[in-house]
């Protein structure tokens, strides 16, 4: 059984930053790699950004430049450091890990007013 737990969601003002964790945790195979995703009220979940095991990182377009993954091997730990956040960033933010199948945590939600 593996676990994602997430943290660092909250309520910021357009232009403000936040850091968002994940730490896994349990009986987990191989981690190929983790992930943020965010899903909005009423619309799909959209890929965020990646990190593999290997250090490569991936992210969607928009938001580019501002978002910044990254990873603590040592403590199974996933990071998203979000800069000149926009209101259009409100979602739930899901952290995925990859191994044997996906693994999904239960979501944190961030805020962001005008």
């Amino acid at each position: 059984q593996v676990q994602l737990v997430e943290s660092g969601g909250g309520l910021v003002q357009a232009g403000g930053s936040l850091r968002l964790s994940c730490a896994a945790s349990g009986s987990i195979f191989k981690t190929n790699a983790m992930g943020w995703y965010r899903q909005a009220p009423g619309k799909q979940r959209d890929l965020v950004a990646t990190i593999t095991r290997g250090g490569t990182t991936n992210y969607a377009d928009f938001v580019k430049g501002r978002f910044t993954i990254s990873r603590d091997g040592a403590k199974a730990t996933v990071y998203l450091q979000m800069s000149s956040l926009e209101p259009e960033d409100t979602a739930v933010y899901y952290c995925n890990l990859k191994s044997d199948r996906d693994y999904w945590g239960k979501g944190t939600l961030v805020t962001v007013s005008s």
